[in-house]
């Protein structure tokens, strides 16, 4: 089988086991194909831990959670160092903390205080680990997934701009439909009596390390790359725009947005089995690479407007030139 029908084959498998979500998977496996992170938010019982374990049970991986509570500590993440003693040696080992695998659910990751949250951010960002002064590497295929509740806000700690910026993407998951709930009924009574479908071969992590080559050789043409720069920024010098947006935004998209919108819509194009980038690629991801990005002025607060409402607004005023 080729990278890609392997790919859409893990997407068939998670599809079956997690139901309504589609839009989810979709941003999931984006991010997994371009080598990015996700922060999903959302109630609690609308399957976000079930997604990525679904997604670990069929693929060849380590998959560690993390649960993020007040009291958790870096080591407790990145790993430590400890002393063997004597009769071992007498030295400093490393051992590794659960950060050391390939798919990472961060589970609550805002009820963690700033120092906890930031033991991630090195390891986001350079794929890699420092502890005490030597640079321990992680995996190739690495994935950290961390979950959000949108209204319990008590006793958590909201992630620093520089820490949210680290995700490539950051996706809200909502209820599904009542047709699919009552799938989701079938689905689960099955599990519990032991008839559900027996879980087939994992598929190999090369797959996805191939399909990523495949998705860096996706063509992006000059009129898509300007498209993806004007949009960029549009969020930087709204008033360009409008006086509306002027008052809306405060701080644009960092330059790792721009980098978002073109790996995420490269990934996109290829999951949809296009050699190019088209620029509904491009506006299908820009709520899910942007809204994280962006600094809303009081203004906006006050007249209830959301990310969404101005990247909406955006995608409707920036032509492709």
């Amino acid at each position: 089988m080729s990278a890609r029908e392997q790919i859409l084959d893990l997407k068939k498998r998670i599809s079956a086991s997690i139901i309504g979500q589609d839009t989810v998977i979709d941003q999931l496996l984006i991010a997994l194909l371009a080598n990015g992170h996700l922060l999903v938010e959302g109630l609690p019982g609308l399957a976000k831990t079930r997604t990525i374990k679904t997604l670990a049970q069929n693929l060849e991986c380590v998959f560690r959670r993390i649960q993020f509570t007040p009291d958790l500590l870096p080591s407790d993440i990145t790993g430590t160092e400890i002393y063997t003693g004597e009769g071992a040696g007498g030295s400093f080992v490393f051992q590794e903390g659960p950060v050391f695998g390939n798919l990472i659910l961060a589970d609550e990751i805002n009820r963690a205080p700033a120092k906890a949250q930031a033991a991630l951010l090195e390891a986001m960002e350079e794929r890699q680990v420092t502890i005490a002064g030597k640079t321990h590497k992680l995996p190739e295929l690495f994935l950290v997934m961390a979950t959000q509740n949108p209204i319990e806000q008590e006793g958590t700690y909201p992630l620093p701009e520089a820490q949210t910026d680290r995700f490539l993407l950051h996706v809200f998951i909502s209820y599904v439909s009542d047709d699919n709930e009552r799938k989701i009924l079938d689905l689960v009574r099955s599990e519990d009596a032991g008839t559900a479908a027996a879980t087939k071969s994992k598929i190999p992590a090369q797959a996805v390390l191939d399909a990523r080559k495949e998705v860096l050789g996706i063509q992006v043409s000059d009129t898509i790359e300007k498209y993806i720069v004007d949009v960029i920024s549009a969020t930087r010098y709204p008033e360009r725009y409008g006086d509306d947006l002027k008052k809306w935004i405060r701080v644009g998209a960092s330059p790792r947005g721009t980098l978002a919108l073109d790996r995420a819509s490269r990934a996109r194009a290829w999951l949809n089995g296009q050699d190019h980038v088209t620029p509904d690629d491009v506006r299908a991801v820009v709520p899910s690479c942007l809204r994280h990005r962006l600094i809303l002025s009081y203004d906006a607060n006050a007249e209830g407007k959301s990310a969404d409402d101005l990247l909406t607004e955006i995608v409707k005023k920036v032509a492709v030139a």
